[in-house]
């Protein structure tokens, strides 16, 4: 409870509001040290796939990322792909037992157009917020890459401030939602971009020339940083880096 009070008076009047609205609401847990719904809750108990706890409280990326938008991104837009997923797959033996890896990369298996739709739109959301929340850390342990992640940085982009530059021009220029990647292929580093909640590891949807390991992403759809920045996703981006956990990113080079 000392958290939640203490949370409120953090994120001001509207947040709490937001807060309150999105979460208390509809019967807010806390499960891990973060407020999560009691759908989600629900959703754990049933099985299949489950929205994963936040390594850190929802206020622990401010300024940089809101509690308030941290809290219904991930309590909520995140659980929604997952109910959708898991109702997806309920629908289909085939599909049933998989991991999220295997789903997304052999789509064109499921002969269904409609089912293939929703496990590509719903099981990419569900594994890129995962991946997304785990590439991310409070400012303060935000690190730098490790040797040999900034040896094939300045390989691949020149230096850091130049791999920065290009990852934030390929975000920017994402028309509507999508993502920006920084992915490894063929032991090089190169960057690239998908629409909606499409990702790198997905043959046969995303071009091969961008097919490839993801080793950090950025969410670019407008729940990511709106109630924050607003239309102003350059100034996102930029205070995206203060939060990249590079350890984590240096951990999947290789």
């Amino acid at each position: 409870m000392k958290k939640r009070v203490a949370l409120a008076g953090k994120v001001g009047k509207f947040g709490r509001m937001l807060l309150r609205r999105d979460f208390i609401k509809a019967g807010a847990l806390a499960v891990g040290g973060v407020l999560v719904s009691a759908q989600t809750a629900k959703a754990q108990e049933g099985g299949g796939f489950t929205l994963p706890d936040l390594a850190y409280p929802l206020d622990a990326l401010e300024p940089h990322i809101d509690a308030t938008t941290m809290g219904i991104h991930h309590g909520k837009h995140h659980l929604a792909y997952i109910t959708n997923l898991n109702t997806a797959v309920a629908s289909s033996a085939d599909l049933k037992g998989k991991t999220i890896e295997a789903l997304l990369g052999d789509l064109h298996a499921i002969k269904d157009a409609k089912l293939m739709a929703t496990v590509r739109n719903n099981g990419g959301g569900h594994w890129n917020h995962t991946f997304f929340w785990e590439s991310l850390t409070p400012a303060t342990k935000s690190g730098k890459p490790s040797d040999d992640l900034a040896a094939a940085i300045n390989s691949a982009f020149g230096s850091l401030e130049k791999m920065k530059e290009a990852f934030a021009a390929a975000a920017m220029s994402r028309f509507g939602s999508g993502w920006a990647w920084l992915i490894e292929k063929d032991g090089k580093l190169a960057i690239t971009s998908t629409p909606n909640q499409d990702a790198p590891m997905m043959k046969g949807v995303v071009p091969d020339a961008e097919i490839g390991k993801p080793l950090l992403g950025v969410d670019v759809w407008e729940h990511a940083y709106y109630l924050k920045y607003q239309n102003k996703r350059a100034d996102y981006l930029a205070a995206f880096w203060n939060v990249v956990d590079w350890s984590a990113v240096s951990n999947r080079l290789g």
